[in-house]
């Protein structure tokens, strides 16, 4: 599966965005999906998934929705309230919705990747 991630922008602090990670060359379904985050100098960190449940970072919950549309085949992040520190290159990734949902937060268990969409949230 293809994935490309867009959607990413310039937004002031407490503003909103959302990110789309369209998929093709396969259905979403049997895959489960993460979105993910690298901001200059830090590591690669994760941010929401969503298999047969969701889940989230702390630094997000309440803040940031993960979902999906099947029928256009693209999982979506909603990110409002949005802080400077949320400043990164976003990622979506996609695995096999029939393992272990343990490890949605490591990204060594994705094997599909696109290519990011940069978020800048300004103070």
């Amino acid at each position: 599966v293809q994935l490309q991630a867009s959607g990413g922008g310039l937004v002031q602090a407490g503003g909103s965005l959302r990110l789309s990670c369209a998929a093709s060359g396969r259905t979403l379904s049997p895959y489960s999906m993460g979105w993910f985050r690298l901001a200059p100098g830090k590591e690669r960190e994760f941010v929401a998934a969503l298999g047969d449940t969701t889940a989230y970072a702390d630094f997000v919950k309440g803040r940031f929705t993960i979902s999906r549309d099947n029928a256009k085949n693209t999982v979506y992040l909603q990110m409002n309230s949005l802080k400077p520190e949320d400043t990164a290159v976003y990622y979506c990734a996609a695995r096999s919705r029939y393992g272990t949902w343990n490890y949605y937060a490591v990204h060594d268990r994705y094997p599909y990747w696109g290519q990011g969409t940069l978020v800048t949230v300004s103070s």
